[in-house]
């Protein structure tokens, strides 16, 4: 979506009507899917094209159609430059995208916590093992260790229940 307002407030800029700018865009960029076919339709004979894109805004990656939609029907509505509100959606559309790839690799530094977290109980069995003190015996056939293995792993699996929740809250968000 970001590439077709660039692409059709280009288009326009060169002189061609909203219509053939969209139809243009749309050939060249591909960024419509499946409702291409719609889309094109309503622009090339006269059809609601605000309608229309609302109705592709619906499919999957494709909520920024909606936003061009309002541009559409602002500029039809009231004379509007299309281009310069094209041009404003695909500054908001691409610093959206961009936030969401921060926050994408920002939070990877958190799952790899929570993976090393969860790592660490197996990592101090092996120390316990290379000391010699066969750590794997007094946690299976004592009953101080039977406790503190089922205590350790309720904590365990707490704790990073409890951590992806905080970082899938933080996806969602």
């Amino acid at each position: 979506v970001i590439t077709l307002c660039g692409a059709v407030a280009g288009e326009l800029r060169a002189g061609l009507q909203p219509g053939q700018a969209l139809l243009f865009a749309a050939r060249s960029t591909r960024a419509l899917g499946g409702a291409e076919a719609a889309v094109l339709a309503a622009a090339r004979f006269g059809g609601d094209v605000p309608e229309v894109l609302r109705e592709a805004s619906r499919g999957p990656g494709a909520d920024g159609l909606a936003g061009v939609a309002a541009c559409w029907r602002v500029a039809v509505d009231s004379g509007a430059g299309l281009a310069a509100g094209l041009d404003r959606l695909e500054a908001a559309l691409r610093a959206d995208r961009d936030q969401r790839q921060d926050l994408h690799s920002q939070l990877s530094g958190a799952w790899s916590t929570i993976s090393l977290l969860a790592l660490l109980p197996v990592a101090g069995l092996a120390m316990g093992w290379a000391l010699g003190a066969a750590p794997l015996r007094v946690l299976l056939h004592s009953p101080a260790g039977l406790v503190c293995l089922v205590i350790g792993g309720l904590l365990e699996v707490a704790g990073l229940c409890w951590a992806a929740r905080i970082v899938r809250g933080g996806e969602e968000a």
